[in-house]
C-alpha cells in the first residue's frame, strides 16, 4: 500500500527526523514490503530478504536527520536496498575467493585441519539453522534427512498434501542455507585471521 495513502509522506519523513517512532513505523510498513521483494529478486532467500530490511530501516534511523532532503523516497529506498545486496555479494565472494587462495597455499598437513574446523562449524550452524526453523518446517526437513523418508511418506505421517511438503522443505532449505551464509561469513573472518597471523 502506498503510503501517501495513510498519510502525507513529507510530513512523515520530517516527523521520523525529529524522532517521532510513530512516524517511522508508518515509513516502515508502508515499505517494509517493497524492500523485501527487491532483496528477495535479488537474494533469492526469504531470511536475507528479511534481514536486508532491518539493516535498511536501522541505517535510515540512525540518520534520520537527512529523511526531509529525500526527494523521492520509494525510489530512494529501491537504490539503497540495491546497493546494500550487492555490497553483502560481493564481500561474501571476496571472502570466498579469500578461502579458497588460502586452500591452495597451505600445506595439506595445515589443510586437512582447516577442512575439520570447517566441517564441524558448518555441521554446529546447520543445527542451529534448523533449531531456529518454524515448528512444522523443523518437523518436516527432520523427518526428510535423518530419517530419510520421502515426500510422499511424510505427507502421510503429517496428514498434508505432498505439495505442502515440498513447499515446507523448500523453505526450510533455503533458510539453512541463507542463515549458514551469514554465520560462515562471521567463522570465516575468524579463521582467516587466525591462519594467516
Amino acid at each position: 500500500m502506498k503510503v501517501e495513502a495513510l498519510h502525507n509522506e513529507t510530513e512523515l519523513l520530517a516527523q521520523a527526523a525529529s524522532g517521532s517512532e510513530k512516524a517511522f513505523a508508518t515509513l516502515f510498513h508502508g515499505y517494509r514490503n517493497k524492500i523485501y521483494s527487491v532483496a528477495f529478486r535479488l537474494t533469492g532467500s526469504e531470511f536475507l530478504a528479511e534481514e536486508v530490511i532491518q539493516d535498511i530501516f536501522l541505517k535510515l534511523w540512525v540518520k534520520k536527520e537527512t529523511l526531509p532532503q529525500i526527494q523521492d523516497f520509494e525510489d530512494y529506498l529501491f537504490i539503497m536496498t540495491r546497493n546494500h545486496v550487492f555490497s553483502a555479494l560481493k564481500k561474501m565472494a571476496r571472502q570466498q575467493q579469500l578461502v579458497d587462495e588460502l586452500q591452495l597455499e597451505m600445506p595439506s598437513g595445515e589443510n586437512t585441519t582447516y577442512n575439520r574446523i570447517m566441517d564441524d562449524e558448518i555441521e554446529q550452524i546447520v543445527r542451529q539453522a534448523v533449531e531456529l526453523l518454524p515448528a512444522q518446517q523443523k518437523q518436516i526437513y527432520l523427518l526428510s534427512k535423518d530419517q530419510e523418508l520421502k515426500r510422499e511418506e511424510i505427507a502421510k505421517m503429517l496428514r498434508i498434501s505432498s505439495e505442502t511438503v515440498k513447499t515446507h522443505l523448500a523453505r526450510a532449505l533455503r533458510h539453512i542455507r541463507a542463515y549458514s551464509k551469514l554465520k560462515l561469513e562471521i567463522t570465516i573472518s575468524w579463521l582467516l585471521f587466525f591462519l594467516v597471523n
